[in-house]
């Protein structure tokens, strides 16, 4: 049998999911390209650090409809050059929380790129994301 949640339940989880990255400092969220560990709690191996972004405080809008919407982040300059696929949210102390799926703009990912080709020293910008309840 499959637990289901009300949707104000569903909406406190994403809240408490997203607000981890909150904490007085901004957390990051790191783009990868390369295979992805099965969870946040795995170390990352043999996957290309792509590039780093420093969330906002707070990182993610307050959820509603099981879904909370990434705010707004400053655009970086990419570390290496490779293919964006996954990426990797963690405290400002360097603490995983969670993992999800990297696409270009309209490509439905968790986190949405201007481009999933990163290229050294290119300009990267988060265009969206959004986290929701499974």
């Amino acid at each position: 049998m499959t637990l289901t949640l009300s949707t104000s339940l569903a909406n406190q989880f994403v809240d408490l999911v997203v607000d981890s990255l909150d904490g007085g400092s901004p957390g990051t969220v790191k783009i990868y390209g390369g295979t992805r560990p099965a969870t946040p709690d795995d170390v990352v191996g043999g996957a290309t650090l792509l590039a780093t972004f420093t969330m906002g405080n707070p990182a993610f809008g307050s959820s509603a409809s099981r879904a909370a919407t990434v705010n707004a982040v400053a655009s970086v300059t990419a570390a290496a050059t490779g293919t964006a696929a996954w990426f990797r949210a963690a405290t400002s102390a360097g603490t995983a929380k969670f993992d999800g799926s990297v696409t270009a703009t309209g490509g439905g990912g968790d986190l949405t790129l201007n481009t999933t080709s990163l290229v050294s020293g290119g300009t990267v910008n988060v265009t969206g994301g959004t986290i929701a309840s499974p």
